[in-house]
């Protein structure tokens, strides 16, 4: 039997044979909060039901193209380090860890064989960025996802053909006219559940458009694999 060695928790430094210790693990990760089954965005504990599946105003007043999407926090301080030590600096593990927590929220929240992707895809980056980081973390963060969920995943089946600015200088509708027509199907999706993996959702508006993009294709549905989620104002 080989011991397992410790490590440094990966948000406050101390001790820990997991990628967080057990202290940062209850402090931050296990939130109980609704969320809207469509965009993930959070919604008044008022309204908690185990089972419900809630749809925030904005979801309800004009659906987005994609079906669900799973999220496993917000989008805040310290969790916020995560990600950009992913997106940044090639903190490899951290992909593995959401991949992990995503796979088990997905399974907790599953209602029937149609909520189950047949394949699972990453946001795609573009080449000039791919070449800079030498990594696409969304990648990263699917590859692990689909082994666990035991369902196909697919480096290139969506493919970015526009060089597009960088999403965070941009409000909402700069980002929606942005990513416009960035994208396309590599392969035949027609009739398939595709599961897209972002580390971060914003806006939406990427995902937003990747949606339509295999909607399009004649998708059957889109569901969305994000580890953290930026609440709306």
């Amino acid at each position: 039997m080989h011991a397992v060695l410790p490590n440094l928790c990966a948000l406050c430094g101390n001790m820990s044979h997991k990628t967080l210790c057990a202290g940062c693990d209850e402090a931050y990760w296990n939130e109980s909060r609704l969320r809207c089954t469509v965009c993930a965005v959070p919604l008044p504990a008022t309204r908690w039901s185990s089972r419900a599946r809630y749809r925030c105003a904005d979801c309800i007043a004009e659906p987005p193209p994609f079906d669900a999407t799973f999220a496993l926090a917000d989008y805040r301080a310290p969790l916020d380090t995560l990600a950009v030590g992913l997106k940044f600096r090639a903190r490899l593990m951290l992909a593995r860890e959401f991949a992990q927590r995503l796979a088990r929220l997905a399974q907790d929240g599953r209602q029937d064989d149609s909520d189950w992707p047949d394949v699972i895809a990453p946001v795609p980056l573009a080449g000039q960025r791919l070449t800079e980081r030498g990594y696409n973390q969304a990648w990263q963060i699917a590859r692990p996802l689909a082994r666990a969920l035991n369902v196909r995943s697919d480096a290139t089946l969506l493919q970015r053909v526009v060089h597009t600015a960088p999403q965070s200088r941009l409000d909402l509708d700069a980002r929606r006219l942005n990513v416009g027509g960035a994208f396309r199907a590599t392969r035949a999706v027609r009739g398939l559940h595709v599961g897209i993996v972002d580390d971060v959702m914003t806006t939406g508006a990427t995902l937003e458009a990747l949606a339509r993009t295999l909607k399009a294709a004649r998708a059957r549905r889109v569901t969305n694999f994000v580890a953290l989620r930026t609440p709306k104002n």
